[in-house]
Formats: C-alpha cells, structure tokens, sequence
C-alpha cells in the first residue's frame, strides 16, 4: 500500500504546491458539474465554469494546448448552456431534454472533423508532435467538443461522447502525471452512465425547475 501512495505522490514531486491545490478545487468543482448535468440541473453551469477556468490556467502551464482548448471552449460553451437551458419553452415550462436530430447529427460530425484540423494545425505550429500523446489528445479534444455541443442543446446523446472521451482520458491524464485529474475521469465514467440513464427517463418531459 506505501508503494501505491509513493507513487501516486512522486508524480507531484517537482510541482509548485499552489498547482496542486488548483488542480484539487478544479476536479472538485468538476466533479459537481458532471454530477449536476447527471441531474438536469442547472448548477452545471456555474460550477463548470469554475473548473474549466482553473484547468484553462494549469493546462496552459503545462504546456498541454490540446486539453487547454478542451477546457476553454467548455467555458465558452458553458455559457452558451447556460443560456440555452434557462430558455423557455412557454410561461412556466424550460427547454426539455431531446434527442439529436439528423441534422444535429450531421452537425456533430463537422465540429468533430473541425476540432481535429484545427487542433492539429495547433498542435503542428506550436511543435507539440513530441508524443504520442499528442494524437490522442486530438481526438480526444474532438470527442469533447462534440459531446459539450450535444449538452449545451439538451441532447441525451451527448452522454455517449462524454463516456468515450472519459474512458479514453483516464489512462492519458495518468501517463501525464495528474493523478488526480485521471481520478476524476473514472468517477465522470460512472457518472456519465448514470445520466445517460436519467436523461433517457426524462426525454421530451417538459420542466418546470433547473434545481431538480
């Protein structure tokens, strides 16, 4: 058990403990956000907006640009939920959960084809085709783009990119050395499934409340 504990700290040997801490209250708010969004609420927003500023600013330190792009667009986008979810449909009812459209569908596949030209343009000027990793941050940063789109509009499909991208992120952010953030990415796996479930249970139910 010491070896296990030894090891999940020598990876923060050589971190400044201010980022330590940052990177904590960033996967603890993350960790709300995902768990909101599982519960249609709209605390989503505010703490998601919280954690991807805190990740926006360790990412760029270290220099990862593709995971830095992934948590800025999530703020942008955050906003854009934000928006979009506090819409109303009527006098009392909100925008309801919906399935993807074909058309929306069709759209999914254009952000995704976008987000990895771009990311790779990105990742090419900037020289960062330094690992392997690099190529699988590409596309997972296109699977994130897609699937925060497909959450901002309400879309119940929106949890299988996000369980795609979770599964895919777990073993990339612990070759990276955040420990924690790989964590956090095991726990949004589960709770991933877990919405996925609920939203399928609440589809085309119109809502009254955001604080369910």
């Amino acid at each position: 058990m010491n070896a296990i504990f030894d090891w999940f700290f020598a990876q923060y040997n050589d971190i400044p403990t201010y980022l330590i801490v940052l990177e904590i209250i960033g996967v603890f708010f993350g960790f709300l956000s995902v768990l909101y969004a599982k519960q249609d609420n709209i605390w989503v927003y505010p703490t998601g907006i919280i954690s991807t500023a805190i990740f926006v600013y360790i990412l760029a330190i270290y220099g990862l640009l593709g995971d830095m792009m992934i948590n800025a667009y999530y703020f942008s986008m955050s906003i854009y939920g934000w928006y979009v979810w506090t819409r109303k449909v009527d006098d009392t009812h909100y925008t309801p959960i919906t399935r993807t459209t074909k058309k929306e569908h069709k759209t999914s596949i254009y952000i995704f084809i976008a987000t990895l030209i771009f990311v790779f343009a990105v990742y090419e000027v900037f020289d960062k085709w330094n690992s392997w990793t690099a190529y699988v941050d590409t596309i997972t940063t296109a699977i994130f783009f897609v699937g925060m789109w497909l959450m901002a509009k309400k879309k119940v499909e929106n949890w299988i990119y996000w369980i795609i991208g979770d599964v895919i992120s777990i073993p990339l952010y612990l070759y990276k050395g955040l420990v924690f953030t790989s964590f956090q990415y095991v726990l949004f796996t589960i709770i991933a499934i877990y919405g996925y479930r609920a939203w399928k249970k609440n589809l085309n139910i119109p809502e009254t409340s955001l604080l369910n």
